[in-house]
């Protein structure tokens, strides 16, 4: 379960880098087996959480990634941002860099959220393209994952899971399965998460994401804020038998627990695909799909 794929490695199983953590982590050690940072929170940053970062990739590796390419925008893309991203990366010399299946903002203006797209072909052309013009400037695959989404275009014709599908075959970028995220959406909108997995091109997953949301009743929100449920973990395992291992990523980030906690967390995604035939699944209190 260790094969790399698309020239990518197998990185193990790491959690977010937080700054309520970052004392912890210089006097105790790093814990994860890797970290995946916020590019823009280091992007012309050089303090004491830059400080840190350097000294972890010292001995771990470490994943750029974005919340602002904004990749599904009719804006066109941002070459300065693009410009600082790339510095970073040659920076800091990250496993990869990834960003969202979505667009942030419109007309300049950076909503700092991520929206969903019409999925159209019209759209899927457009982002097709653009996804192509930044692996040649950043001189590497993008990996995009996969949203969360609370409402749906009328004008959709292509569902998600085949969307990305394809954009990863046609352009050769990684997918970053947000196993969470799937959970939410299919909540949300009455889909199969597991039909959505396992429609995907299993050799371009490199990364997946864990992460607890919020119920709120008739919607689940991606807070990241909650244990991971036991839905998400029994989905997590199947992407995980049907792409053969892919470097796993817990994400918390709201209400963030000491970072011991955050380990045993990440812990029982190591335990879980060391069994062979789990009888129980970590995990409880949020609604299944």
């Amino acid at each position: 379960m260790t094969q790399p794929r698309l020239g990518l490695p197998h990185l193990g199983f790491g959690v977010g880098l937080r700054n309520v953590h970052l004392s912890h982590i210089m006097q105790h050690g790093a814990g994860a087996d890797w970290f995946e940072v916020i590019s823009e929170n280091f992007i012309n940053h050089h303090g004491y959480a830059r400080h840190v970062l350097d000294r972890l990739r010292e001995t771990r590796p470490v994943v750029m990634h974005g919340v602002s390419l904004s990749i599904g925008s009719s804006d066109p893309l941002n070459r300065g941002y693009l410009a600082q991203l790339r510095q970073l990366a040659d920076d800091i010399r990250p496993a990869w860099i990834s960003d969202h299946l979505c667009w942030t903002g419109v007309a300049s203006v950076n909503s700092h959220d991520l929206l969903p797209l019409p999925l159209t072909e019209e759209s899927y052309r457009h982002v097709r393209q653009r996804v192509a013009a930044v692996q040649d400037f950043l001189g590497r695959p993008l990996v995009l994952e996969n949203p969360s989404s609370y409402l749906q275009f009328r004008e959709s014709t292509v569902p998600e899971w085949a969307f990305l599908a394809r954009l990863a075959q046609d352009t050769g970028c990684g997918l970053l399965l947000d196993v969470n995220n799937v959970y939410v959406s299919a909540y949300n909108h009455g889909f199969d998460p597991e039909h959505y997995i396992r429609q995907l091109p299993a050799d371009h997953i490199v990364q997946m994401h864990l992460a607890g949301p919020s119920d709120c009743g008739d919607i689940l929100i991606d807070t990241h804020d909650h244990p991971v449920p036991s839905r998400v973990w029994e989905l997590y395992l199947l992407a995980q038998q049907l792409c053969g291992g892919a470097s796993t990523l817990l994400e918390w980030d709201a209400d963030i627990p000491p970072y011991p906690a955050l380990l045993a967390e990440l812990d029982l995604a190591r335990q879980l695909l060391q069994r062979e035939a789990p009888h129980t699944l970590p995990g409880a209190g949020v609604p299944m799909t």
